[in-house]
């Protein structure tokens, strides 16, 4: 088994404009009703994926997030090679394990156990 992409993840300030955006271009569904307007994002399109796009307070970033069978395992190999961890494992309430590294261009990727 391989280690698909599974979610994208879009972040920036003022994110109720990035939500308009996207849904107007593109006629993506998104719902940001939670706490944290993050929205869940359905593209609609039967094949690919879907994602997310979230309010940041820093700089904002666009990432994509691969499917392994475990975290631990990955961030271990990542370290190994020359990546750094970002952000450790966390359990999302409700939702999917996951933690973000930095590879060794600097990019910010994320992990979803499963």
């Amino acid at each position: 088994m391989g280690n698909p992409v599974v979610h994208f993840e879009i972040t920036a300030k003022n994110i109720e404009r990035l939500h308009d955006f996207y849904s107007k271009v593109f006629g993506w569904k998104i719902d940001a009703n939670n706490p944290f307007k993050y929205g869940m994002t359905d593209t609609g399109a039967g094949t690919g994926i879907n994602g997310g796009i979230g309010e940041t307070t820093g700089n904002g970033h666009v990432t994509i997030y691969i499917q392994v069978p475990s975290i631990d395992d990955a961030l271990k190999q990542v370290v190994a090679a020359g990546g750094k961890i970002a952000m450790a494992k966390a359990d999302v309430p409700g939702g999917p394990t996951l933690a973000q590294f930095n590879d060794p261009a600097g990019y910010l990727i994320g992990l979803i156990q499963g």
